[in-house]
């Protein structure tokens, strides 16, 4: 059994990570970090409730601590935790900075200790079924391909962190490391980065709207994500050799959870039928088109990966080089956005 303790407890705590930390076999919600309220206490009565990061790490049997609180805490917080001898696990992004991500990886190799990241919509149902789709060849050489994931939320939420000017802060931060891993981990490095990071909404603080072109030799993959967008766009948009694929909505997990619901059987994280993808083959010139059964998505996926490269049974999915390559483009989207150009991915 690998006690774990969780720091934050706010939506990513609450909702993303104690849920699927509980429902794992041989993990167990040990110690729950909430600074102030008693809903920690409430969902999780068997764990221990604490207020600060010392009482925390002061526990002795707890051998996972997963950080879910605000980007600039990440690295101080982390590296208390890897220095104390625990291994971690950082909710995206890493931190807010690449020098500090790439000091938290230098500590954990040097101390021997599991460091990763959440990239938790690597298990996605939409994402699942591309990947397969990608890696079978079935829609031969991909030449585009498009993820958004738009909303409309034309408000400001009040006292939201996320929405401060600080490190670490905005969408970029928010939901490109999502579509960044997702790209990264079906095409590899690109050539070339550009990207236009900005605030569309009145008064926003920070961007909240971004569109990041990955360059390949013989593709391009287009990112974006926006809170202005009250009309359908698609999730995955994917045009090849051999034909495409066209998926519209979310993955139901996110909602799901939102509503109360809990993983607990086979039945989680699968979508409606009526949300199916369109799978378009070609034979020749002639083209047809079916829905396609979007695979069943589980969170749990990522912590039963990190319970085994504990236990020395798996190598990690999501890994610190991966994270780190993530964080090297979001600091060069910026780059790019505030030059107005493309950016090579090797500097020299």
């Amino acid at each position: 059994m690998i006690d774990v303790g969780l720091i934050g407890f706010g939506l990513a705590g609450r909702i993303f990570h104690a849920p699927f930390i509980s429902a794992v076999k041989d993990l167990r919600l040990a110690a729950i970090l909430q600074r102030h309220g008693d809903t920690a206490a409430t969902a999780y009565p068997s764990a221990r409730i604490v207020r600060t990061p010392d009482e925390l790490l002061a526990i002795d049997s707890l051998r996972l601590i997963v950080i879910a609180t605000p980007n600039t805490t990440h690295f101080e917080l982390a590296k208390a935790a890897l220095l104390s001898g625990r291994d971690v696990v950082i909710d995206k992004p890493f931190a807010p900075t690449y020098a500090e991500a790439a000091e938290l990886v230098e500590i954990a190799a040097k101390h021997g200790r599991v460091l990763s990241v959440f990239q938790n919509r690597r298990w996605d149902g939409d994402f699942q079924t591309v990947r397969q789709l990608i890696s079978e060849g079935r829609l031969g050489r991909i030449t585009l391909f498009e993820s958004h994931f738009d909303r409309f939320r034309p408000r400001l939420k009040e006292n939201a962190w996320r929405e401060r000017d600080e490190p670490g802060s905005g969408i970029l931060f928010d939901l490109g490391p999502h579509l960044i891993d997702q790209a990264l981990v079906l095409f590899g490095e690109p050539e070339a980065l550009a990207a236009d990071v900005r605030a569309e909404r009145d008064g926003s603080p920070v961007d909240d709207t971004f569109d990041i072109t990955l360059y390949y030799p013989q593709m391009r993959a287009l990112l974006r994500a926006g809170v202005l967008i009250s009309t359908p766009t698609p999730r995955f948009a994917i045009q090849g050799t051999s034909g495409g694929y066209l998926k519209y909505g979310l993955d139901p997990q996110e909602a799901t959870l939102i509503a109360g619901e809990r993983p607990q059987d086979d039945s989680w994280g699968r979508d409606d039928p009526s949300r199916w993808g369109t799978l378009v083959t070609a034979q020749g010139d002639v083209l047809s088109d079916a829905r396609y059964p979007t695979g069943a998505g589980d969170y749990r996926g990522y912590y039963v990966n990190v319970r085994d490269a504990m236990l020395g049974t798996a190598p990690l999915a999501v890994t610190p080089q991966q994270a780190l390559q993530v964080m090297h483009a979001l600091e060069l989207a910026r780059e790019s956005s505030r030059r107005r150009c493309a950016l090579l991915w090797k500097r020299d």
